[in-house]
């Protein structure tokens, strides 16, 4: 009996260990970050959180653990729930800097939920739950793209701009190259929407991104207004 309860702790560890592996096995995030102006201007339907009204400001979509052939782990670990009971001490800036926008409005926990869920439990190996949290808007902290695409002179403002412009504004503001994704409105006009920019496995230091940006977009894209609501 005593030699069967041995053998089966020995499986659990090496379980676990099993486990551990294979969540070591990202090699970068995707820090993604996207425009509330864009999202609301598309198919999408859009509802402020109950907070209200978001600032004028990129907000967070996500921390995404992602792999360098350009394929990314999902849904790791089922039995990690989120917990918002450990991120009390982040609720103001989780509200602020990364609301849902999706309908019907709600308090934001959903989203994080799927957040943690779908994303974070693939990175659990590097970062536990509420430094995963505290790491992405650690991140919107020090990446500044309103500012730093005013400075270029773009502005939301319905105009149309180069997208190699924008590109080489956030370069010359970040440092790296970052991957754009844009999306359409009702007029089918191509329409900044969400900005990629690369982190070490970490989650703390920008780096250049391990894969080449995907897709090819208009030369110029509209920076949309953020509707009055």
């Amino acid at each position: 009996m005593r030699l069967n309860y041995s053998i089966l702790i020995k499986l659990l560890i090496l379980q676990y260990l099993s486990v551990l592996f294979l969540l070591k096995d990202f090699d970068f995030f995707y820090f993604v970050l996207q425009w509330p102006g864009a999202y609301c201007d598309s198919k999408h339907s859009c509802c402020y959180p109950e907070t209200g009204k978001p600032v004028i400001d990129f907000t967070i979509h996500g921390l995404w653990p992602e792999y360098k052939d350009g394929s990314y782990p999902s849904n790791c670990d089922p039995n990690s729930v989120f917990e918002k009971s450990r991120l009390s001490d982040l609720m103001t800036h989780l509200q602020k800097d990364w609301p849902s926008l999706s309908c019907p409005s709600s308090n934001g926990f959903r989203f994080w939920s799927h957040e943690w869920e779908k994303h974070g439990t693939c990175s659990e190996s590097q970062i536990e739950q509420h430094d995963y949290f505290e790491a992405t808007l650690n991140l919107k902290k020090k990446v500044n793209l309103l500012q730093i695409l005013r400075i270029a002179k773009i502005e939301p403002d319905d105009g149309f701009y180069s997208l190699d412009n924008i590109v080489r504004a956030i370069i010359k503001g970040i440092g790296h190259t970052p991957r754009i994704e844009c999306n359409k409105d009702s007029h089918g006009n191509r329409q900044l929407y969400q900005i990629y920019i690369c982190v070490d496995s970490s989650g703390s230091e920008i780096i250049e991104c391990p894969v080449p940006p995907k897709g090819r977009y208009a030369s110029n894209v509209q920076f949309p207004k953020i509707m009055e609501g």
